[in-house]
């Protein structure tokens, strides 16, 4: 099984995605972590989607959990998509706090151009992170999986 977990920075994908990793456990890959697995970055993007696509079917499961558009591209077709959003203003607390407590203008002016970004982007299942824990997330991803 694959799942992926996309979205924007700061809506709570890399915490359910622990957590998922526990419950499940999952393979976990964050971004382009797939350039560990290959020296030469096309020679790793084609190997980690190669793998990726092994295993759709599989009872080992991998989770991907990716904030870069271009990467969608990368989930094979049968991979269980969650799109995680928040409001702005709690992305941009989260942010805060990643940089000890200040969040730089051009990081503001950076997360307020990328917001919304992947809201129209297909997904098997759909997370508002405002105001829910990761727990809760995980929980509803488990019982969607279980129901699957």
């Amino acid at each position: 099984m694959v799942i992926g977990l996309f979205g924007e920075s700061c809506t709570g994908k890399s915490s359910v995605a622990e957590l998922l990793k526990k419950q499940l456990g999952a393979q976990f890959y964050s971004g382009k972590d797939y350039l560990r697995l290959v020296k030469n970055p096309p020679d790793a993007e084609r190997s980690f989607a190669e793998l990726l696509r092994e295993h759709v079917d599989s009872d080992d499961c991998i989770i991907y959990v990716l904030s870069e558009k271009d990467q969608l591209a990368m989930l094979p077709e049968g991979a269980f998509k969650v799109l995680f959003i928040a409001d702005i203003e709690t992305i941009k607390q989260r942010f805060a706090q990643r940089m000890h407590g200040v969040l730089p203008a051009p990081a503001a002016q950076m997360l307020e151009r990328k917001h919304g970004a992947f809201d129209s982007e297909p997904c098997d299942m759909h997370v508002t992170s405002t105001g829910v824990s990761a727990e809760e997330i995980c929980e509803s991803i488990l019982v969607r999986l279980a129901g699957m």
